[in-house]
């Protein structure tokens, strides 16, 4: 699966990116770099049994072991301490990196409630894309009956392109999903 996309963009997305912008090589044509998947989780300051869930269905979402993230500094309106896990999150590149769009383009987002497409307006203006989901259980390897809370997540997409414009058609040729 993860082959076949890799495949797509080099023979496919590759021409028709360098005929639209007009470029003069190969290497300028945008790339997607990194995949960020963060997952937020402020209840485990008080609950810590809530951490091992979000890492397990993190890792099963991604295929790949995440990383805890600790907070940074104490806020007493949060009730946080210095260096408390808050959240966890997953860098993916390579065949993890196109085997998780893939999967996310063509089996999670259409399972979204309501879904008529992601947002046109979440490009950061250096070419990154950035998609918030509700809840986890859009993605397949994720049982209703076995999650305890339902969490949400940030996706980033992190391209070489040099404008919004550049990766939003990467992006398009890819088959992400646009709102018309």
């Amino acid at each position: 699966m993860a082959a076949r996309m890799k495949e797509r963009f080099q023979s496919e997305v590759t021409p028709a990116l360098m005929q639209k912008f007009n470029y003069k090589s190969v290497m300028q044509v945008p790339k997607i770099e990194k995949i960020v998947i963060n997952m937020g989780v402020g209840e485990a300051v008080s609950n810590s049994k809530v951490m091992d869930n979000a890492v397990e269905d993190m890792q099963k979402i991604s295929g790949q072991k995440p990383v805890i993230t600790r907070s940074k500094k104490a806020i007493a309106g949060f009730r946080l301490r210095e260096n408390v896990p808050i959240g966890v999150k997953v860098t993916l590149r390579g065949e993890r990196m196109y085997y998780f769009l893939d999967k996310l383009f063509n089996i999670s987002l259409p399972r979204v409630r309501d879904f008529r497409g992601v947002s046109t307006k979440s490009f950061d203006g250096r070419g990154n894309y950035t998609l918030g989901l509700k809840e986890q259980l859009i993605f397949p390897e994720i049982e209703y009956d076995k999650i305890d809370k339902v969490r949400g997540m940030d996706i980033v997409i992190v391209t070489t392109a040099k404008s919004d414009e550049e990766a939003r058609e990467l992006l398009t040729q890819l088959g992400m999903p646009f709102a018309k």
